[in-house]
């Protein structure tokens, strides 16, 4: 098995994001290979939260240019994560709100 913190990369803390927190959702930028029950084992052993429902999604690479120069972003997965209602916070997010 994969190691679980190799697996989820980063927090996603946006306005949109510390807003989902409130209704105990938070989004994680994943590895591209990492798929529902993976992430779902990760977060709870990670953070010893129960996981109620694990959505994930590809972020597509967008055209960018800088000057005469164009290229694109990077694909990236993220997953959003929603613990169950018994299930405490996670205090890594805590500062953020």
């Amino acid at each position: 098995m994969k190691d679980p913190r190799d697996l989820i990369k980063r927090p996603i803390i946006t306005e949109r994001t510390a807003e989902a927190m409130s209704q105990s959702k938070y989004v994680f930028e994943v590895q591209m290979s990492a798929n529902k029950t993976e992430v779902k084992k990760a977060v709870e052993s990670i953070f010893g939260v129960k996981v109620a429902k694990v959505n994930v999604l590809r972020v597509p690479a967008k055209p960018k240019r800088y000057g005469r120069h164009s290229g694109y972003t990077s694909e990236w997965k993220k997953a959003i994560v929603t613990l169950t209602p018994d299930s405490k916070s996670l205090e890594f997010f805590e500062s953020a709100e």
